[in-house]
């Protein structure tokens, strides 16, 4: 099920996970969130990951790529080959090209280091959070990596809900 919280193409359903996903709980085996996390504001980020640990299965694996703040910083600090900065044209600083790259010109909301998408996943309810090089899973759902992009820059986590039992408030 591929979903967006805009129409599209290749969307099957149109929700937005701050107001809950319209899907029943411990029904889906993984889910992957690819480059989506970044827009949402600090305050929504745990109750997006307890959004999606309620509708994965119990066992089942959350993976999410998101940008990398680390390898940002490390490859800034190089002073190496500014061309993949973003908006050039809009910004003249080096600095300023580096923020609006990390910022993706205003669509990310939250930056995000290994350490602290770990926090806000163990929060969340999660339980045995990995790290995974891109196109790698620790999972039996090869397919699970099939959306990973962003090879250099991204941080690759899987995640799982906790088996058996867990409760959950219906609303």
């Amino acid at each position: 099920i591929n979903s967006d919280r805009t129409a599209g193409p290749a969307v099957d359903l149109v929700a937005d996970i701050r107001e809950g996903l319209p899907i029943e709980s411990g029904t889906i085996d993984y889910a992957v969130g690819v480059n989506t996390l970044q827009e949402l504001a600090f305050p929504e980020l745990v109750p997006a990951l307890v959004e999606l640990l309620r509708v994965l299965a119990p066992g089942g694996t959350l993976r999410l790529v998101v940008p990398d703040l680390d390898a940002g910083i490390r490859a800034y600090t190089k002073h190496g080959d500014d061309r993949s900065l973003a908006a050039p044209d809009q910004v003249r600083s080096r600095g300023g090209r580096f923020i609006a790259h990390l910022l993706e010109c205003g669509h990310s909301r939250t930056l995000f280091t290994f350490d602290f998408l770990e926090e806000l996943l163990l929060a969340a309810g999660f339980v045995d959070v990995t790290r995974c090089r891109p196109r790698e899973t620790a999972t039996r759902y090869q397919e699970i990596v099939e959306l990973d992009g962003r090879e250099r820059e991204g941080i690759f986590i899987e995640a799982t809900r906790p088996p058996g039992r867990h409760p959950f408030l219906e609303v």
